[in-house]
């Protein structure tokens, strides 16, 4: 049965997250529902902030917590779609849409977008719940892999030059001969750089070298933050081309 704050009857559904490091964020203008929402999800041992328009939220200084966002899809001011899409390069805030009234379009604009779940009030106790318990473990994996990512230019920006020379074209697949050739180094050389490529990188094996040279061209940033730039990967492409993707142990 449902009440008439907006929110069903819940049952036994609980959420199983740490207490302490996670927060919602609830968006609503109407004041009962933040209300409801705060006591709802307070409840289950979690931290909330209750904000009334998406401008309150943006004013927000951004944390490094586990989170999720609880939009209202009717925002008066700016929308809750030009919010999501102001949130897009953020993959550790994921959306909740929760509205009245959903049309097909927002909602499937919504979902395109990547919005965890699109629900319709009054709201169901358990399924909100459990769509919350989704998008905190999707911003705690965002979360990692940011960190990893941070630890990877951190890595990869303690090479010299002629290191990261050596390792883009070792992870395309060329002996060190052949590395030594391209770059007019002895062998010797190349294999005392790739000693200290593997252990700047904190790489075990060269297949881990070639994951990780792969995440820094997939997701690059400025060369000094630590990216692999253009130039460097211009040898690897050619590489390639010519010896295909198998790797040279």
């Amino acid at each position: 049965m449902h009440t008439n704050i907006g929110l069903a009857a819940r049952t036994t559904d609980t959420l199983t997250v740490p207490e302490v490091t996670s927060v919602i964020f609830v968006i609503d203008d109407d004041v009962s529902m933040r209300e409801s929402l705060e006591r709802l999800i307070s409840a289950e041992g979690l931290h909330v902030e209750t904000f009334a328009s998406a401008a309150d939220f943006l004013s927000r200084p951004r944390g490094a917590v586990p989170c999720c966002l609880v939009l209202d899809a009717a925002l008066s001011g700016l929308s809750a779609l030009e919010l999501q899409r102001r949130l897009a390069g953020r993959p550790d805030v994921p959306i909740i849409f929760i509205t009245r009234h959903g049309d097909a379009a927002t909602i499937v604009q919504a979902m395109k977008a990547g919005a965890v779940d699109f629900l319709m009030k009054p709201l169901e106790t358990d399924v909100l719940l459990a769509a919350i318990r989704r998008a905190l473990e999707r911003s705690r994996a965002a979360l990692l892999d940011e960190a990893e990512m941070h630890a990877l230019r951190t890595h990869y920006a303690l090479l010299t030059p002629r290191e990261r020379d050596v390792m883009a074209l070792v992870v395309s697949g060329l002996l060190n001969k052949q590395v030594g050739g391209e770059l007019g180094i002895s062998e010797i050389t190349v294999k005392a750089h790739r000693g200290q490529v593997m252990r700047k990188m904190k790489a075990d094996a060269l297949p881990a070298l070639v994951t990780m040279a792969a995440s820094l061209r997939d997701r690059p940033r400025h060369t000094d933050e630590g990216s692999i730039d253009t130039t460097t990967w211009k040898a690897v492409s050619r590489w390639l081309g010519k010896r295909g993707k198998g790797v040279v142990q």
